[in-house]
């Protein structure tokens, strides 16, 4: 699949010989921007999304303070020259396609929904840049990190991840992923959650985790909020000493999210030694 991209962008690109290595990039994806903003030359990434500077959602917010911002319009992205726009499958279809007939060339990219597809995305800004010697060797970076961190005993804590709206992911996403890593059994599979969903309020009451894993409240909080007010939430949260998911960690598929799943690594042992004191007074 990889050499297959790799082909297809020659194709795309080699023609003209002008965006082998493009030397103006505008992302329009906070995903995207992070992605380039580890891969990109000095000079070569020309804007990133205004979002790449929100310090709750980014990863990178410090960095991409260095990078002019774009808010995802085709007239402003336009008017930056881009030789080359990069987006997500979920940035405004409107943009990505004006751009397009202004003779913009577009390259989206898919969100990751696994640890693996971490390596597969470095990979994929590697090639659209032209940087591929500087991704595999954040590749190499992170898969080492990545093979250090996997714990090597069975004794599996049960977690649930459960935020606004009682939103729970599963074990086919980015987020069930970064979960299991850390050693911990994600209670999302014993509902039959893959990728995400609500888990009512009752399935988490009788699902009884040993972990509660939230997200923190907005400022302003919305009414899909409620839910993490809840008595029994706060239950478990109380007596997991839960901390809450560091949101930029999470929400995209770059090597931050080793972060994460070095957090949760952490709360797993303090569990586990919270556990081994109970019994030993016992």
């Amino acid at each position: 699949m990889g050499r297959a991209f790799g082909l297809l962008l020659g194709l795309i690109f080699g023609a003209s010989g002008t965006l082998a290595d493009p030397a103006r990039v505008v992302s329009m994806n906070l995903c995207t921007d992070q992605l380039a903003m580890m891969v990109a030359a000095p000079g070569q990434l020309v804007s990133v999304s205004y979002i790449a500077r929100d310090k709750r959602a980014s990863a990178m917010a410090d960095d991409a303070m260095a990078y002019p911002v774009n808010h995802g319009l085709a007239e402003e992205i336009y008017l930056l020259k881009p030789d080359l726009v990069i987006a997500g499958s979920f940035s405004t279809r409107a943009t990505t396609d004006m751009l397009r007939r202004l003779g913009v060339p577009v390259v989206v990219f898919e969100p990751a929904n696994s640890l693996e597809d971490v390596s597969a995305r470095l990979r994929q800004m590697g090639e659209v840049l032209g940087r591929t010697d500087t991704a595999d060797a954040l590749i190499a970076e992170y898969e080492t990190r990545l093979n250090r961190l996997l714990p090597a005993d069975d004794n599996r804590p049960r977690a649930a991840l459960y935020s606004a709206n009682g939103y729970t992911s599963g074990h086919m996403s980015l987020a069930g992923q970064i979960v299991e890593a850390a050693g911990l059994y994600n209670i999302a599979r014993d509902y039959g959650y893959d990728f995400s969903g609500t888990l009512p309020l009752e399935l988490l009451a009788l699902s009884d985790p040993d972990l509660l894993v939230g997200t923190r409240p907005y400022a302003r909080a919305s009414r899909s909020e409620d839910v993490l007010a809840h008595p029994v939430v706060h239950y478990f949260a109380a007596r997991s000493r839960a901390g809450q998911m560091r949101d930029g960690d999470w929400v995209c598929g770059t090597p931050h999210v080793l972060r994460a799943v070095e957090a949760l690594m952490s709360a797993r042992e303090d569990l586990q030694v919270g556990q081994n004191t109970k019994e030993v007074s016992q």
